[in-house]
């Protein structure tokens, strides 16, 4: 039930995640977390964003470009956009930029 949810631990939650993250020196670290951490199907969502994200930074195909290179779907690269470009987060444009 929602009332009964204490939101300041699904943040500590949360918080606890991303420093977990951040302690992982290999690929094979992140290969072995992500796998037990995530599905195949959650795994391949992260990678056909990160994939869209990378093709619009690059700037020089068009949504429909990017579908057909992809298959990914226009809504999700849409999506992809609108938090590459416009929301205030800049998780994208960040990692990017290195």
């Amino acid at each position: 039930m929602m009332d009964n949810i204490d939101m300041s631990k699904i943040k500590s939650y949360e918080n606890e995640l991303y420093e977990v993250i951040l302690k992982l020196k290999t690929l094979e670290d992140c290969y072995a977390f992500f796998r037990d951490l995530c599905t195949p199907a959650e795994i391949k969502a992260m990678q056909e964003r990160w994939h869209v994200a990378q093709l619009l930074h690059a700037g020089d195909l068009s949504y429909r470009d990017i579908y057909n290179r992809t298959g990914v779907s226009i809504s999700t690269i849409g999506r992809v956009a609108r938090f590459l470009k416009h929301e205030p987060y800049g998780g994208y444009r960040k990692i990017l930029s290195k």
